[in-house]
C-alpha cells in the first residue's frame, strides 16, 4: 500500500462548529506540515494517476490548490484552476451551488479545456457534492470529459460522492468518514 489511511486521518484534525454550528469540518491543512504524510498523499495519486489517459488536472478552490499543483508538476499536466467568483482575471463563465452551510459560486476562464479533454477533477473533501457538481458543470460546457473526481476526504454520509456516481463520475478517495 502506497499509503496509511490510518497514518492520514490521524493527522485530519476535525474541528467542530466551524463554519458554523453544526459543521464538524474536516481539517487537511496539518498534511501539508507533516512531510510523511505529504508524500503519501502525493505519491497515492501519483501512483494511480501515473498510466492514465488524462490530459489536464482541475482543481477547486483553495485547499483543492495544494496538492493538484504538486499532482499535475509530477505528472506534467496542465492545471486548471476552478475558483469562487471574481478572483479569476479575463473572460469567464460562472456557475452557482448550494452548499451544506450556504451557497456560492465558481468561475473558470473560459478557454481552460476544450472538447476532447480528459480531466481529472480534484478537492480536498467530497461532502455534498455541490461544488463538484458546478465545478463539472464549468468543465463540461466548454467541451471536457471528467475522467475521475479525487478528493483526500469522502463523507459519504453527506451523499455528495452517490450523487456524482448517480451522474457517471468515478469517484476516488483516500480517506473516508463515515458515520463518524
Amino acid at each position: 500500500m502506497l499509503y496509511d489511511d490510518f497514518y492520514i486521518k490521524s493527522l485530519i484534525k476535525t474541528v467542530e462548529d466551524w463554519p458554523k454550528p453544526g459543521i464538524s469540518f474536516r481539517d487537511i491543512t496539518p498534511i501539508f506540515s507533516d512531510p510523511k504524510g505529504m508524500r503519501m498523499v502525493v505519491d497515492a495519486y501519483v501512483h494511480r494517476y501515473i498510466a492514465s489517459d488524462i490530459s489536464h488536472i482541475a482543481c477547486i478552490d483553495a485547499r483543492g490548490f495544494l496538492i493538484a499543483a504538486v499532482l499535475a508538476y509530477e505528472l506534467q499536466k496542465p492545471l486548471i484552476l476552478i475558483r469562487k467568483k471574481g478572483k479569476l482575471p479575463g473572460k469567464t463563465i460562472s456557475q452557482k451551488y448550494a452548499l451544506e452551510y450556504g451557497e456560492a459560486e465558481l468561475e473558470i476562464q473560459e478557454g481552460s479545456v476544450k472538447a476532447g479533454d480528459e480531466v481529472l477533477l480534484f478537492d480536498d473533501l467530497i461532502a455534498t457534492g455541490g461544488t463538484l457538481l458546478a465545478a463539472i458543470e464549468l468543465l463540461t460546457e466548454q467541451g471536457a470529459n471528467i475522467k475521475e473526481v479525487a478528493a483526500i476526504i469522502d463523507l459519504p454520509d453527506l451523499g455528495g460522492s452517490q450523487k456524482l456516481r448517480d451522474n457517471n463520475i468515478s469517484v476516488f478517495g483516500l480517506c473516508a468518514y463515515a458515520d463518524e
